[in-house]
């Protein structure tokens, strides 16, 4: 096994040769990267780019693969003290779990929580997060803190609920201070990008969602919200405007290139149209609707009226190459199976969709999610010396439906390398799992969740007594 934490150690002008590299036609033999100051200085014929370069370091990894890292464009990075808590219980466990979950953490326990999932993400090979804020306090701080510490690439929302689902509504002058405060805060941050968002479009008034969503426009930042995911949600809108969810974002204005929606898995013709003619994008969480939805969204239908979309977690499983076998997985049950669709989108656009249609729905596109001359060296090296791509006929859809974390030999971030077989170069994971297993269940049971079904575990017991 080479030594990649001693290659990598190294910070100067380095060209790395891999056995093959990930680009935009798909993965190419006998191609390289020049990596300098964080980023991708050149790309190409791996000798041409010696030739160019005759000063930088070589490095040679004929076993490997050279792709971006994976990009969850829904996240939600305060919760996983409780990501168990959830599983068998009904649709909209925002308000009876996340809500007093999130709300009852002190700053500490966000920061624990933050670094717990951050640790997550960079194992599963994601790079990149967009988290959708916490409802905690004030204590965004923590969470992008956090982050920074262990290398993951966050784009963090200020919430802006003016009608409640946080633990503090503020009025509307001071929402929009903080609002202001957190773009300004993210400004020259090598891995911190800032966002706004609103929760729930019944969380704010008409006017707030219309002025923190063009407040992010002018700022060039994404507005996120979660939208059309469950019936009941659906129906309240209805009741409440005479419009669905959707509907009414685009009536109040609050639709565009800088909107990034959530699910988005309960809608209609019209809404389609609606997500396509605004440019606003979607986070597909193919695993959220297996988990606790009430619908898969139309991926394979968004990609033909070309809305933008990218695939996101919501917090469920940190596995970008789980994530993308679940999304081909879903559309093929959902849509393909009835339509006799045997292709479903292929390896490629999952690929695709999992890095740089994620980073373009995420509003990155000119930071991260390829590799690409200029953009951040944020990738991943991938061990294809294993019997899942022995023999190799379409690495395409074998990393589609054969990847998983496990294959991931290293994972960098800015060009620096922050993980190597799962664990970090530089901190102490093991520690901080320890903490937050000393102080999880307090934290947890000082929290006003309310659970519809006791734990399988407790229900095992109980069987056995």
């Amino acid at each position: 096994m080479t030594d990649l934490h001693q290659i990598f150690a190294r910070t100067d002008e380095t060209i790395v040769a891999p056995g093959r590299l990930l680009l935009d036609g798909g993965p190419q033999r006998d191609m390289a990267v020049l990596l300098r100051a964080g980023r991708f200085a050149d790309v190409g014929d791996a000798a041409a780019l010696r030739a160019r370069h005759p000063q930088a370091r070589l490095v040679e990894l004929p076993d490997h693969l050279l792709m971006p890292g994976f990009i969850d464009t829904h996240t939600h990075l305060t919760q996983s003290l409780g990501k168990s808590l959830v599983f068998g219980e009904p649709s909209e466990i925002f308000r009876r779990i996340w809500v007093p979950l999130e709300g009852s953490l002190d700053e500490h326990m966000v920061y624990l929580s933050s670094k717990l999932a951050a640790l997550e993400c960079l194992r599963g090979g994601f790079t990149t997060a967009i988290d959708a804020g916490t409802r905690s306090a004030g204590h965004i701080g923590k969470l992008a803190l956090a982050s920074r510490e262990v290398g993951l690439r966050l784009v963090v929302a200020q919430i802006c609920n003016d009608l409640g689902g946080a633990a503090v509504v503020p009025d509307r002058p001071e929402i929009l201070r903080r609002a202001g405060a957190h773009l300004a805060a993210c400004q020259g941050d090598p891995l911190i990008h800032a966002s706004l968002a609103i929760s729930i479009p019944e969380a704010a008034s008409d006017g707030m969602l219309r002025e923190v969503s063009a407040m992010a426009a002018e700022a060039g930042v994404t507005f996120q919200t979660h939208v059309n995911e469950h019936l009941v949600a659906v129906e309240r809108s209805l009741v409440a405007h005479g419009r669905r969810p959707l509907e009414h974002l685009a009536h109040v204005g609050a639709l565009g290139p800088q909107t990034l929606i959530a699910h988005s898995t309960l809608v209609t013709p019209s809404e389609l149209n609606l997500l396509r003619d605004t440019g606003t994008a979607v986070a597909y969480n193919p695993v959220a609707s297996v988990w606790k939805g009430n619908a898969v969204a139309p991926a394979l239908q968004m990609q033909a009226l070309g809305i933008r979309f990218g695939l996101g977690t919501d917090g469920t499983r940190a596995d970008g190459f789980r994530l993308m076998d679940a999304a081909e997985s879903m559309q093929r049950v959902a849509y393909g199976l009835a339509s006799g669709d045997s292709s479903c989108g292929g390896g490629w656009l999952w690929l695709d969709a999992a890095t740089r249609m994620a980073a373009d729905a995420g509003g990155l596109a000119g930071v991260t999610g390829r590799i690409a001359k200029g953009l951040a060296a944020d990738f991943l090296l991938v061990d294809l010396d294993r019997p899942e791509f022995t023999p190799s006929h379409d690495l395409s859809w074998e990393l589609v439906r054969y990847g998983n974390r496990d294959q991931i030999d290293a994972v960098f971030t800015n060009g620096r390398l922050r993980m190597v077989q799962g664990w970090p170069v530089d901190w102490d994971a093991r520690a901080l799992m320890e903490e937050i297993r000393d102080l999880a269940a307090p934290a947890i049971a000082a929290a006003p969740i309310q659970r519809i079904h006791p734990t399988a575990d407790s229900l095992i017991d109980m069987r056995l007594a």
